[in-house]
């Protein structure tokens, strides 16, 4: 079974994801509860079977993107990884995850 693997550039995006729902909801909690349910996502994704989501070639070779409540995840499959690159917000879908 895949494993799904964080790149650090993602650590910093769910930082940035986690303040902006804090700010816009007054609370951490609501904050924490998404950044769960977005990880859990990802684990999620990693798990099932074949190769998910929308191919990317104009962002770059291999990578997918797949949307999860107004964010996009884009990823990629490596072997028995499943590599998530970047988490941007949807209406930034062309956004490069470099």
């Amino acid at each position: 079974m895949r494993r799904a693997k964080f790149l650090g550039s993602v650590r910093a995006d769910l930082l940035v994801i986690r303040s902006y729902i804090a700010d816009q909801s007054g609370s951490r909690a609501v904050a924490q509860q998404f950044m769960m349910l977005l990880r859990n996502q990802c684990h999620r994704l990693a798990s099932l079977p074949g190769e998910l989501g929308r191919p990317r070639p104009d962002v770059g070779p291999a990578i997918r993107s797949f949307p999860f409540r107004g964010y996009l995840i884009f990823f990629r499959y490596s072997g028995e990884n499943f590599e998530v690159l970047k988490i941007v917000e949807g209406h930034r879908d062309d956004a490069s995850p470099d």
